[in-house]
């Protein structure tokens, strides 16, 4: 099956198996980062790492809602989208898409700079890195972006040296129920497509909230999976996006994304 046109459905068919590494990664990195599982800034990327990624990935920042940011990207113009999926050497690359509820945070964060401006935050699950940029261009004092595929951490650096920015602190491990670091603001966006790992954020985010008062902000363009969950009760609209006609084409007619605020009520519930 070629990406072309099923390419899509194909990365979100396979969103279970990548929410499975989530639940059950040690933290244990593969491919070239094997001693390293946090990056920071001045540390080389691999020469032939960045050499695929640049030949086989877009620089753009059209059909977005963030056309102030410029990413590296998997589009119809790229080799891959015509080629068998199993020919992409690093797993399925999760991070070369930009994913409708990423857009609305990173949106959210350009227009109101208030939110992260002198604040610590912290990109859960960061792919393309879009909203940890989006929040370095807002005035964040301190950024980390997380994501477990070595791969999107390497892209996340190029995509900073796209926007003229030094590359902020990434970690690729999984970090849902770690202690983390404390945190004014965690963001994480189109996460919630399984029902475990669903229910993995949900008590460690909250337990985040009680312990050190950190805010939460979600995106999510509204799937099954996310609306059908329990922790949909303790969360308030905070502005809905209408999606461009590609990013609505790219994600089977989705015509809108929406940043929730995580309010979880104080009950008596176990964390």
């Amino acid at each position: 099956m070629a990406f072309c046109g099923s390419k899509h459905l194909l990365l979100l068919g396979r969103q279970n198996t990548f929410a499975k590494a989530w639940r059950s990664r040690k933290g244990v990195p593969s491919l070239h980062w094997k001693r390293c599982c946090h990056w920071s800034a001045g540390k080389s990327l691999d020469p032939e790492v960045r050499a695929f990624l640049e030949e086989n990935t877009e620089i753009t920042s059209s059909g977005h809602l963030t056309p102030e940011i410029r990413l590296r990207l998997l589009t119809p113009r790229c080799k891959f989208w015509k080629e068998k999926p199993d020919l992409w050497p690093y797993g399925d690359p999760f991070w070369a898409i930009y994913w409708p509820g990423g857009q609305a945070l990173s949106r959210y964060i350009l227009d109101n700079p208030r939110v992260v401006k002198g604040r610590s935050v912290l990109d859960l699950g960061s792919g393309c890195g879009a909203t940890a940029i989006a929040a370095v261009m807002s005035g964040a004092s301190q950024v980390l972006a997380n994501d477990i595929d070595p791969i999107a951490g390497m892209a996340m650096i190029l995509n900073c040296e796209l926007n003229h920015l030094n590359p902020f602190p990434i970690t690729i491990k999984n970090i849902i129920n770690s202690e983390a670091g404390n945190w004014d603001l965690i963001v994480l966006g189109d996460m919630f497509y399984d029902e475990q790992l669903a229910d993995g954020l949900h008590h460690w985010l909250k337990k985040r909230i009680r312990i050190q008062q950190t805010e939460v902000l979600i995106g999510d363009p509204g799937r099954h999976q996310f609306l059908s969950h329990s922790i949909r009760r303790q969360l308030h609209k905070v502005i809905e996006y209408s999606l461009p006609e590609y990013t609505r084409q790219e994600n089977n007619g989705l015509t809108s994304s929406i940043v929730w605020s995580y309010q979880p009520s104080n009950s008596l519930e176990n964390c």
